[in-house]
């Protein structure tokens, strides 16, 4: 899945959160409030778009603090 894919995914689920939607790659998660809880949504919509299921590795997911680290794992994920 494109990197635009996945942030426009991300952006509807803050959006539909009454949350700003409009994220650059280096905004800090925490500063838009983006939490586990809508991490699992987008993997969720991510796995219904593409009809495949993801692999993840739980010390890369330790390390994602923005927008752009939330596109590298899961353009990584689903390639």
């Amino acid at each position: 899945m494109e990197r635009g894919q996945v942030a426009a995914l991300m952006q509807q689920i803050l959006k539909k959160q009454g949350r700003d939607a409009t994220v650059a790659e280096d905004t800090v998660l925490r500063d838009v409030g983006f939490r586990s809880l809508d991490f699992s949504e987008l993997a969720l919509r991510i796995e219904q778009e593409t009809g495949r299921e993801l692999n993840f590795d739980a010390g890369r997911l330790r390390q994602i603090r923005t927008v752009g680290d939330v596109l590298d794992f899961f353009q990584e994920a689903s390639g």
